[in-house]
């Protein structure tokens, strides 16, 4: 019997030994889930790299990427105020946004990228726009994705129209590199600028009536809210006179514009040639005696914008479009 009790007892203690080393390994593997476990959020850093959702909902991670393709002027160089290197970029880079075409290579124009190039790069990370590109939004991007991820290329969607969603783009960047300084720079700061800027703007009377209009060789276009400068407008509480008028978005109507009187016509030249695309909206407008009657045009408020703040995106530079904007419908 006292052997058996002591038999009994060492397997007691043995039994007891191993229920704590499990126990104890449990409780490691559940701390360590818990810690892991942030990566599966939508935007986390851990040590497979950084973790987010694009614009298209897809979940993409990159860890510290250093060759890396923009196929949008304005995202390439947002990836560059974010402290990123590129070695591709799309030709309106080089063209509206200085890129240094001595060592970066160009991969197409934007409304159709050249997949064999981006490729032939050999990047770890592509960036790429979501929304529709080209004449009447006929090209995209996004049928490039399956190719781009069989070769084994993390890409992502960005799609940029406002300053917010600048902000957005540029705080995944910034992520992915580690400059929270850079996100400070060229981000957080710019924002607090904007905001300064639209506390001002609170039309003590009627807010102040806008026909917004971009200008190409070929015709003019009115723009709505939704776009880029009308949103601006928009906040700084302008009335976008093409929001309750949609007629005026299909086709520009000279007579339509008279009988509306804004108080502003602002202009956005399109193309390489300015002169050569102001030249057609002041050839049909100007050849109507009533044009001379509108407000906008007798109080010396009709406006050409700068594309470089008002058809680029500005990025960086998106606090001086609003004060562009504010100085013009107020100071």
């Amino acid at each position: 019997m006292g052997i058996l009790g002591k038999q009994k007892k060492g397997t007691a203690f043995i039994i007891a030994s191993v229920l704590v080393l499990c126990l104890a390994a449990g409780l490691l593997t559940g701390c360590a889930q818990q810690s892991g476990g942030q990566g599966d959020s939508k935007d986390q850093a851990g040590s497979q790299g950084y973790t987010f959702t694009d614009a298209l909902g897809n979940q993409v991670t990159v860890d510290k990427p250093q060759r890396v393709v923009a196929c949008m002027g304005s995202f390439a160089n947002t990836w560059e105020l974010a402290g990123g290197t590129l070695v591709g970029a799309s030709n309106d880079a080089f063209q509206d946004y200085g890129l240094d075409s001595g060592s970066i290579e160009q991969v197409g124009d934007f409304t159709a990228p050249n997949l064999e190039k981006i490729i032939a790069l050999k990047p770890d990370f592509v960036i790429m726009t979501g929304a529709s590109t080209g004449k009447d939004g006929a090209a995209n991007q996004v049928s490039l994705k399956d190719a781009l991820t069989a070769s084994g290329i993390p890409v992502a969607y960005f799609n940029v129209t406002t300053f917010g969603d600048y902000l957005g783009m540029l705080r995944i960047c910034c992520s992915i590199t580690g400059r929270d300084d850079l996100y400070e720079q060229n981000g957080a700061a710019v924002q607090r600028q904007i905001d300064g800027i639209k506390s001002q703007a609170k039309p003590g009377g009627e807010a102040p009536t806008v026909l917004l209009m971009t200008t190409y060789s070929g015709g003019t276009r009115v723009q709505n809210s939704s776009t880029m400068t009308g949103a601006m407008l928009a906040e700084l509480g302008a009335k976008n006179l093409a929001d309750e008028n949609k007629s005026l978005l299909k086709d520009f109507s000279l007579e339509s514009v008279i009988e509306l009187n804004p108080d502003f016509i602002l202009v956005v030249p399109m193309g390489n040639d300015d002169a050569a695309s102001m030249k057609n909206l002041k050839d049909a407008t100007e050849a109507n005696p009533a044009w001379s009657t509108l407000d906008a045009v007798k109080n010396g408020n009709f406006v050409t914008l700068d594309k470089k703040l008002f058809l680029f995106k500005p990025n960086a530079d998106w606090a001086k479009s609003y004060a562009t904007l504010y100085n013009t419908l107020y100071a």
